[in-house]
């Protein structure tokens, strides 16, 4: 194993503001390499925090479970509570696309499910918003117009437990 090297205290603006590129190069694990590195000296930043969220929902079409794990951890980690409820909205909403892209069993209904999660999640967002940010209303339509245009993003069928027969014979 090695020694990873530590950030100056000074050089965690400029390292935050390294990992957004790399997001944006389609490097998530770069991005968050770099939040890691930010975090190790400036625990609790916010913005490293962010932007460590989305470089692993950035990761969810390759390695869905253990990011969706992590993201879900990191947002406990978010002070601001408008935030917190976004972020919950976006992780949920991400995960959904990426059930989505790669298909299978089920992968409408758990799309479904997430999808609402997510539109759950905005609602209250959005009740928090401050005036003028639409944002949380904005992605609420886009989850909207996911599932109306998805025939096979449905819920999951409700399974009726019947009653067993009596399977007994009197003699």
């Amino acid at each position: 194993m090695f020694a990873l090297k530590r950030l100056a205290p000074e050089g965690v603006p400029a390292g935050r503001g390294r990992a957004e590129p790399y997001r944006l190069l389609n490097e998530p694990l770069d991005a968050e390499s770099i939040c890691e590195d930010v975090l190790a000296v400036a625990p609790g930043h916010q913005g490293a925090l962010v932007m460590l969220l989305l470089a692993l929902t950035d990761q969810f079409s390759e390695r869905l479970g253990p990011a969706l794990a992590r993201a879900r951890g990191v947002l406990t980690e978010i002070h601001d509570h408008y935030a917190r409820l976004y972020y919950t909205g976006l992780v949920a909403e991400r995960a959904a696309k990426s059930h989505l892209r790669r298909g299978g069993f089920a992968s409408g209904h758990v799309a479904y499910e997430l999808t609402r999660e997510a539109m759950a999640a905005y609602e209250l967002a959005a009740a928090q918003a401050p005036p003028g940010n639409d944002e949380a209303n904005l992605r609420w339509n886009t989850c909207a117009r996911l599932i109306d245009s998805n025939p096979h993003v449905t819920p999951a069928p409700v399974e009726r437990e019947e009653p067993m027969l009596d399977a007994r014979v009197d003699d």
